[in-house]
């Protein structure tokens, strides 16, 4: 099986700095990919720089937990406060968006504002996938795949991380990755049945935040067969600079990590395909469009 290599930066939007961080990495590194966060307060200098790099693919980062909403809060009063920002309690919001209807109309209308504020940039929609990998959620995933495939989108991202490099981390827990796995098995599925194209690995869960020159290394040491997703949080700055959430990011490492020349070199020697999923499904006989 031929070996397919994505390299995404998440949060493309997020800060300035990540916006320069993904324009060097796309002129002068690895970089192939990026996913856009529409609301995010860069989000227009994300999309003046996206427009000039013809070989940065770019895709739709849906932001339903720490960050901002794309619609006011009174249209989504369970979603959104007053200030339009989405906190962090993906527990109690997951809950929420399983139990009540009216909490999960509010999500499909944020979901298909998100995915009509991406279709006004005029970029092709290369991929989606969620902050913080919320899409795992069965409801969300339910409403994302529906919006989805009626504005175009055919592909999105699998959080499913190889155990090997998860453990070597130091932070896999064998017991949360054994109860992810049906949730996993049921997300393929449900990709699989709706005509909606994935990936078969993907790395930088276990390892967000510090994906630098050592951690690309061993990943593409040992790169698996099929299509593998990379992705990281680069940035010229880094942690609370960049978000208060991200504190203890090494955002500018993973730009180092990006541009290695050593990591360039060990690409180069491998046998593998890259670019975006677009890409990907053109070289194998499939469109976006």
């Amino acid at each position: 099986m031929q070996r397919h290599l994505i390299v995404t930066a998440d949060d493309f939007g997020l800060h300035q700095t990540v916006n320069e961080a993904v324009e060097q990495a796309s002129r002068g590194g690895i970089l192939t990919a990026a996913s856009l966060m529409v609301a995010g307060p860069a989000a227009a200098d994300a999309v003046r720089r996206a427009r000039r790099l013809p070989n940065l693919r770019v895709g739709l980062h849906i932001v339903l937990a720490d960050g901002l909403s794309s619609l006011p809060h009174r249209q989504i009063p369970s979603i959104a406060d007053a200030e339009g920002r989405i906190g962090e309690d993906m527990f109690f919001r997951g809950v929420r968006y399983f139990a009540s209807a009216a909490a999960r109309k509010q999500l499909e209308a944020e979901i298909r504002a998100q995915f009509l504020a991406f279709a006004r940039t005029g970029l092709p929609l290369d991929h989606v996938n969620a902050h913080k990998h919320f899409h795992l959620h069965p409801t969300i995933l339910g409403i994302l795949i529906r919006v989805a495939r009626e504005f175009g989108a055919r592909a999105m991202r699998v959080p499913d991380e190889p155990f090997w490099f998860a453990a070597r981390t130091g932070y896999w827990d064998a017991a949360a990755g054994t109860l992810l796995t049906p949730w996993l098995m049921l997300m393929r599925h449900r990709l699989r049945v709706a005509g909606i194209f994935h990936n078969d690995s993907v790395f930088g869960i276990a390892s967000s935040g510090s994906m630098d020159e050592e951690q690309l290394l061993a990943i593409l040491t040992r790169l698996p067969r099929g299509v593998t997703e990379i992705y990281l949080h680069p940035a010229t700055t880094s942690g609370a600079a960049v978000a208060p959430s991200m504190r203890g990011y090494r955002h500018a490492d993973e730009l180092a990590g990006l541009l290695s020349a050593r990591v360039r070199e060990v690409i180069a020697a491998l046998n593998v395909r890259r670019g975006g999923y677009g890409d990907i499904l053109r070289s194998i006989g499939r469109s976006l469009a």
